[in-house]
């Protein structure tokens, strides 16, 4: 878990105390969230933390006795943004209504990376007759946000549903349709969310398909309709992750499963003890999350919204966290 560029990375030994907010947070909220990834650690320190975490132990104290707090510092300003579980309509096969398909990964882009690019996928027939379609949904715009969130639901018309998951992607970086709208002057940087793009692309379906095409990133799915309903989606461990408890984190700089203070600012300050639970292609860096919303409508319009800074604090193993710092420091 060592980042590539290590020696500008600093890393920052804190007390408890020096947390805002630490001792009004809900630990045993904390807990059970991280009891549901921990015991998928398979580092021994880690590995004897889930041990006492199973054990019932009064919640903040555990987290105080075996965890010290640390400042992971790349050089890059802190920024958090948020992410959730679309929701889409959708059947199982294609029709008049239903005709854009949400594919499973072909074993050619499996084998080579980049693969082809999300232009070079749509505006071909590469995936053409070969039974890749796990579903098919009536809206390209809300499959190219099915793809930015990396997992969803899709509403059949029976009332039933198809939950998919991140399988892989064709390998080439992801770039923002926000950012390229901002670039050409279209809107400022305040202006932009996700419903604000979508709008946009609406409007202005030839420009919109262009502008899709920016993105060369182009994600693959897994159907994963064995998840609970009043669960949420699986994130990178394989495990379900938990409305406003769960982040996903870039695992270069922090370690999957590991408890992370939260202190966002901006115009709804957010104190909270989280658990890096999840990746994503856009989150690159130390200082680096994305906050998972839940599920719908109203956790999209609230996800969308968020870019804000502000700080993240891991929470690591009291032995592995001093060892971090340089011996002048100890």
């Amino acid at each position: 878990m060592t980042p590539a560029n290590a020696t500008d990375v600093s890393y920052d030994v804190i007390s408890f105390e020096q947390l805002d907010g630490w001792e009004q947070d809900d630990h045993a909220a904390a807990l059970k969230v991280f009891l549901n990834t921990c015991r998928d650690m398979k580092d021994a320190d880690w590995r004897a933390l889930c041990q006492f975490a199973e054990a019932d132990p009064e919640p903040r104290q555990f987290f105080e006795l075996f965890f010290r707090p640390v400042v992971i510092d790349d050089g890059q300003e802190a920024l958090f943004t948020g992410y959730f579980e679309p929701e889409l309509d959708g059947d199982r096969y294609r029709s008049a209504r239903y005709r854009f398909p949400v594919y499973k990964m072909p074993p050619e882009a499996m084998q080579s990376n980049p693969w082809l690019t999300r232009r070079e996928i749509l505006s071909s027939d590469v995936m053409t007759g070969r039974g890749l379609e796990i579903a098919w949904v009536d809206d390209p715009v809300e499959l190219f946000f099915l793809q930015i969130q990396g997992s969803g639901r899709i509403r059949l018309p029976d009332g039933s549903y198809i939950r998919v998951g991140y399988r892989g992607s064709n390998g080439h970086p992801y770039r923002s349709i926000g950012v390229e709208l901002v670039r050409r002057g279209v809107y400022h940087p305040h202006q932009v969310s996700a419903e604000v793009i979508k709008n946009w692309v609406r409007r202005n379906p030839q420009e919109g398909r262009e502008l899709l095409f920016h993105n060369n990133s182009y994600v693959f799915f897994r159907e994963v309709s064995q998840v609970p309903a009043d669960q949420g989606p699986l994130g990178a461990m394989n495990r379900s992750v938990t409305a406003m408890r769960s982040i996903a984190v870039d695992p270069s700089f922090v370690k999957l499963g590991a408890p992370v203070w939260v202190e966002k600012d901006g115009a709804n300050p957010l104190r909270r003890l989280m658990i890096a639970q999840d990746t994503g292609s856009a989150i690159k860096g130390a200082q680096r999350a994305d906050v998972f919303f839940g599920t719908g409508d109203d956790a999209g319009r609230a996800a969308g919204t968020l870019r804000d800074p502000g700080r993240m604090v891991v929470l690591m193993p009291i032995q592995r966290a001093y060892a971090l710092l340089p011996e002048s420091a100890i």
